[in-house]
C-alpha cells in the first residue's frame, strides 16, 4: 500500500466509525446553522459536501432546506449515506483529486478532511478542482484543525475504550505531518492504522488558496464563528470565493 493512501483502508474500516461514534452532532449542526446564516445562503443553493463521510453534515444541511450532494472516496460510507437520499439529497463515490462533472453554489470541506497527501501539488489540485467546481460568486467553506493549537497541546498517548475495544492512540508531529497511530485488538486479531494530516497553519493555507485564485473573505476560530486566534482557537475556518 502506498503510504499516501492510508485513508482508503482506515475510512472504509468499521473500526473508524466505532472509534469516532461519539462525534458531536450538536456542534456540527450549530456550525451548519451558523455558516449558512452568515453566508445568507438562499434555500435554492446547491451545496457540495466533500468529503461527506457517512453524510451527517449533508443530511442536516438538507433538513435546513438546501439541495445537497455528498461525495466521498469511502464506498462503505456512501453506501450507508445513500439510505438517506431523497429528491434534493444525493450521494456518490468521488475522489476529490478528480474534477467534478457539475458546478455548485457552495462547496463545504468539513471536519479536517484535507491535507492527506505527501505532495503539496495534490492538495493544491483539490483546491483547484473546488475552485473550478464553484459557480461565479459561489462560496468555499474550509473547516480544519488549528495546527498551532494542536502543536501546543499535543497529547502524545491516549487510550479510549469504545464498544469494548481498547484503542491505543499515539500522536506526533513529524516531517510536517500531524500523525496519529491507532492500534487495537478486535475480532480475534490485532489491527494497526494511522491518520496523517499535513501541518497546515493559516500562512500555509493562505498560500495554497492564493495559488488557485481564491480570495479569502473571512477567517473564524470555532463553530460559533468567533475571530481566529492562532494559539487558542479550536478550528481554522476559512471562507473564500
Amino acid at each position: 500500500m502506498k503510504q499516501k493512501d492510508w485513508f482508503k483502508d482506515w475510512f472504509n474500516s468499521p473500526y473508524y466509525h466505532i472509534l469516532y461514534k461519539e462525534r458531536n452532532d450538536d456542534e456540527a449542526q450549530l456550525f451548519m446553522k451558523n455558516i449558512t446564516s452568515f453566508l445568507n445562503l438562499p434555500k435554492t443553493t446547491h451545496i457540495l459536501d466533500l468529503p461527506c463521510g457517512k453524510g451527517r453534515h449533508s443530511v442536516f444541511l438538507n433538513s435546513l432546506g438546501y439541495k445537497v450532494t455528498g461525495g466521498d472516496l469511502a464506498d462503505n460510507s456512501i453506501k450507508f449515506a445513500k439510505e438517506f437520499e431523497n429528491d434534493t439529497l444525493k450521494f456518490k463515490v468521488h475522489d476529490m483529486r478528480q474534477p467534478f462533472n457539475h458546478s455548485y453554489d457552495a462547496i463545504f470541506n468539513l471536519f479536517t478532511s484535507f491535507g492527506y497527501f505527501e505532495d503539496d501539488k495534490e492538495d493544491i489540485q483539490i483546491l483547484q478542482n473546488i475552485k473550478n467546481g464553484l459557480h461565479k460568486n459561489g462560496f468555499f467553506v474550509f473547516d480544519f484543525l488549528n495546527a498551532e493549537k494542536v502543536k501546543i497541546n499535543l497529547v502524545a498517548t491516549e487510550t479510549k475504550i469504545v464498544d469494548g475495544i481498547t484503542f491505543n492512540i499515539t500522536r506526533e508531529i513529524k516531517n510536517n505531518f500531524i500523525l496519529k497511530h491507532i492500534s487495537f485488538f478486535a475480532d480475534g486479531e490485532h489491527h494497526s492504522y494511522r491518520e496523517q494530516v499535513k501541518y497546515l497553519d493559516l500562512q500555509k493555507m493562505t498560500s495554497f488558496f492564493e495559488k488557485v485564485g481564491f480570495t479569502i473573505t473571512n477567517i473564524f476560530g470555532n463553530y460559533n464563528l468567533d475571530t481566529y486566534k492562532a494559539p487558542t482557537s479550536d478550528r481554522l475556518i476559512i471562507i473564500a470565493k
